[in-house]
């Protein structure tokens, strides 16, 4: 799941709308706008188990709940009495009441946080050009990362000849900022949801720039491509979480 691009809206209905419908927020499932509300729903339960199951266990390193806290929610979920789900857990009732007291307060603080950061960042958006998305690093994250939406379009025009089909790279740049910038254009060139040879990666490759292996050793290393360790297989990687 790609949190960037969702709102609060969508992560609790489970889909979100494109440029030509809705999609699944969890797989490729793609509806026409004005499908009804219970297909959706009927396919977040048969194929994903629910949406709320998959906000409470979804793997991003921004869930920070514990796998005991998970499981807690998923009982919460159901509407249990205090008693009965204490008596499950052969826990005090007054135990299960302080976890929900727990979850009422992290909920607050939350929503405080929500309000000051868009209180701060929106009025700061309107002042700047916002950032575009780069994979999550291993490794310390610099300036390096902080490329603005106006900053990778100059640089784009600047490095690529897009009169020429297909894409092609002019010259590969210096600086590792601009090296990032340009990786960013690279990535839409690979589909997504597919895994491919380190011959099939190649012929993706090749036609946009000469030296395509240092391209791909590039994507690998700044997270746009992962790979097995064998290097035999590769595919894109998918969202920044």
């Amino acid at each position: 799941m790609e949190l960037n691009n969702l709102t609060l809206a969508d992560l609790r209905q489970g889909w979100h709308p494109t440029l030509d419908g809705l999609q699944c927020n969890y797989c490729q499932a793609h509806w026409a706008t004005g499908t009804p509300e219970k297909e959706l729903v009927d396919h977040l339960t048969l194929v994903h188990g629910g949406n709320l199951a998959q906000l409470i266990h979804t793997d991003s390193r921004y869930n920070t709940l514990t796998t005991k806290q998970q499981d807690l929610l998923t009982a919460f979920s159901t509407g249990i009495k205090d008693q009965d789900l204490a008596k499950q857990l052969q826990v005090a009732a007054a135990t299960i009441r302080h976890q929900k007291f727990t979850f009422r307060e992290k909920a607050k603080q939350a929503r405080l946080y929500l309000a000051i950061y868009d209180a701060v960042f929106d009025q700061a958006a309107n002042q700047e050009s916002p950032l575009i998305d780069v994979p999550t690093q291993t490794g310390p994250v610099d300036d390096r990362f902080m490329i603005t939406e106006d900053e990778a379009a100059s640089t784009l025009q600047h490095y690529f000849d897009f009169e020429h089909q297909p894409l092609r790279l002019k010259r590969w740049p210096k600086k590792q900022k601009v090296i990032l910038t340009v990786l960013t254009r690279i990535i839409e060139e690979v589909p997504t949801n597919q895994h491919f040879s380190e011959s099939a990666i190649n012929q993706l490759l090749k036609p946009i720039y000469f030296d395509f292996v240092t391209v791909r050793r590039y994507l690998v290393d700044y997270g746009f491509l992962t790979r097995t360790a064998d290097g035999h297989e590769y595919w894109r990687t998918t969202g920044k979480e």
